[in-house]
């Protein structure tokens, strides 16, 4: 009788467990294995990029997600200088640096506005509505304002419709500020405009065409011991 009993327990036992075995959902990842190595993998991100996530957007990236600056070494500095020479000498002679004039040159603050960048190119006050923001103005510009071979841009703002055909770089790099002086002067040379050179109250550089263009370069020590250069260009 007890053994009539178990018989029967262990049948039933059987059979609900067989039941549950059909009720169980099917896993997914079990019949494909590649699936399931996708998403059982460790995620990855990237923390130079994960704050740049802004849609459909074309222009603009946030201001503190710029990749570290590179450091600043005497190789660098000689590194940047040669780049420079070898890029101008292909075109032709590099232009001397001339003395700086004793006149007070034009002056651009680190935290400059719009405004006052305006008024260094000689540009109309109601540009500044026009002026978008974005590392895309650093890209191809023309030759004449051309950033110095191994600068890293840090800020970039521009417009296209004239009158305010403008452009705003501001970049790192570094070479001395006689060196970015010279590079900047030789191609404001070729393209037909005149250069002026100031020490005080900061060194600059201003050139101005017969056609309305300008060309305005200001270089200033960092605190990471880069030269910070600002870049400032108005179309004819």
């Amino acid at each position: 009788m007890r053994c009539t009993s178990c018989l029967i327990l262990i049948a039933l036992l059987a059979a609900c467990s067989g039941e549950s075995e059909d009720r169980l959902p099917v896993d997914p990842l079990a019949s494909d294995p590649v699936v399931a190595r996708a998403l059982h993998d460790p995620l990855m991100s990237d923390p130079d990029l994960a704050s740049r996530n802004e849609a459909n957007a074309l222009l603009g990236f946030a201001g503190d997600t710029g990749l570290p600056m590179l450091p600043a070494t005497p190789e660098s500095a000689r590194a940047a200088r040669e780049a420079a020479r070898i890029e101008l000498l292909v075109s032709g002679d590099i232009v001397p640096l001339p003395a700086a004039s004793a006149d007070g040159g034009p002056v651009v603050a680190a935290d400059a506005t719009a405004e006052d960048l305006l008024a260094v190119m000689r540009a109309p006050e109601r540009c500044s509505d026009a002026i978008k923001e974005g590392f895309v103005w650093a890209v191809d510009p023309p030759p004449v304002a051309a950033i110095m071979p191994h600068g890293m841009v840090v800020q970039a703002a521009g417009a296209r419709s004239a009158p305010c055909d403008l452009r705003i770089i501001r970049y790192r790099t570094p070479a001395a500020p006689d060196d970015v002086l010279q590079y900047h002067l030789t191609r404001a040379v070729r393209a037909g405009l005149r250069p002026v050179v100031y020490a005080d109250p900061a060194a600059s550089l201003s050139a101005l065409g017969e056609n309305g263009e300008a060309l305005s370069v200001h270089v200033r020590h960092s605190a990471s011991g880069m030269t910070a250069v600002d870049l400032l260009y108005r179309a004819p």
